[in-house]
């Protein structure tokens, strides 16, 4: 009982801390990187810049309007809006810009079918693929394709942000917090090895390394991604790439882009299976593996095991009573969280404890989504907090 419950500990404690500090560690003693130079006009590559959008009305003419200002070359830089199934009037407000190409049919069959539709058509040598509600920092794109100097390189991500307001509820608190953590982690994968994964509101990619997806994939960025790593080719991290995005409208819409996330996770878990092939990927798997794999499939487990293990260890020595107070603290903590999970406080730090349960609770609940086939590619967008509200 002693070993299980202190394994758990042990890959709870790895997953969350101990992974970062150790990729920390690879880097500080790795050799620093020759820095890349800047790339003028006349140096910068033809590139196709892809957005594929779903009845995306209220937000299209911001994305439309933050597309053309981008401080790319207009004459190397090609638009192209997807926008497969939609019944609103985007479409139309997308064509009064005669710069930018319209794809659209009108059935749906969800953004990698509408992506796959289109690539055989993009004839400039990057991709750059973009959601329709983030918005990209004037010299974004620049930053992204300046990587591609390096023959290594197969894809570029950029650096995902979510718009930060002086009080919020648990989901802005909760989402601002995870991505800070995970750009730190995403840049130290990136350093030392490879990116695991990319930022899907923002990548560039060598056009001819895309490979058609599977129409069922629910994380498609993610899978393509890691296909392309698994070929040998390095995913690179641009941070000063950025895609600002405002968090979702509450915890409920937000449990709805979990959920799918975890669905999709557990999913890339058994299409990558050959990816936990340590002896042939190494570090790729090893990065793979303590960064991805853990969170989609043990960590959830291993929390509930930590907790009931703890009860029944707690009468063995004050070290275990000492935890369990302390895990109990921590739920009492999640709970209050819960209360006031809607509200907009400017204390963040009472939405913590409950956003991380949550998280783990929206893994377990992908699972019982993506077992059950109830999981569709076509799903119901989160609504996403108004950014003119802060």
């Amino acid at each position: 009982m002693e070993i299980i419950f202190w394994i758990a500990a042990f890959l709870i404690c790895y997953h969350f801390v101990g992974y970062g500090l150790l990729i920390s560690f690879f880097n500080s003693i790795k050799k620093a990187r020759i820095a890349l130079p800047t790339l003028s006009d006349d140096d910068l590559p033809e590139v196709t810049f892809v957005v594929a959008a779903y009845n995306e009305e209220e937000i299209i003419e911001d994305k439309i309007s933050n597309t053309l200002a981008l401080s790319y070359p207009k004459d190397k830089l090609n638009i192209l809006f997807v926008t497969d199934g939609s019944t609103d009037s985007a479409n139309e407000l997308i064509s009064n810009h005669p710069e930018i190409q319209l794809e659209f049919k009108p059935t749906r069959a969800g953004k990698i079918a509408a992506v796959n539709r289109v690539m055989s058509s993009i004839s400039t040598g990057i991709t750059i693929f973009s959601d329709a509600n983030v918005m990209i920092n004037k010299d974004g794109l620049r930053n992204l394709v300046s990587h591609f100097q390096r023959n290594c390189v197969g894809i570029v991500s950029g650096e995902k942000r979510i718009f930060v307001k002086d009080s919020d509820n648990a989901a802005g608190t909760g989402e601002g917090f995870y991505w800070k953590y995970e750009s730190f982690l995403k840049r130290n994968d990136a350093e030392w090895n490879t990116l695991v994964g990319t930022a899907g509101e923002l990548f560039a990619m060598r056009t001819h390394l895309y490979q058609p997806i599977d129409e069922r994939t629910l994380i498609e960025d993610f899978v393509l991604s890691m296909s392309v790593a698994a070929k040998g080719y390095k995913v690179a991290y641009e941070p000063n790439a950025i895609a600002l995005e405002t968090a979702s409208a509450s915890v409920e819409e937000e449990q709805k882009r979990k959920i799918r996330i975890s669905a999709g996770g557990i999913q890339a878990v058994l299409k990558l299976a050959y990816l936990l092939n340590f002896f042939k990927y190494g570090r790729l798997t090893f990065q793979y593996v303590s960064h991805r794999v853990l969170r989609w499939t043990v960590i959830p487990i291993a929390i509930l095991m930590v907790l009931v293990f703890n009860f029944l260890l707690a009468d063995e020595h004050w070290a275990y009573e000492l935890l369990l107070r302390l895990q109990l603290i921590c739920y009492l903590l999640a709970f209050a969280g819960y209360i006031l999970r809607n509200a907009e406080v400017k204390l963040k730090f009472l939405h913590t404890p409950y956003y991380f349960l949550f998280m783990q609770i929206c893994v377990v609940l992908g699972w019982f989504k993506y077992f059950s086939g109830k999981q569709k590619v076509t799903w119901e967008k989160a609504k996403r907090a108004q950014m003119a509200s802060a």
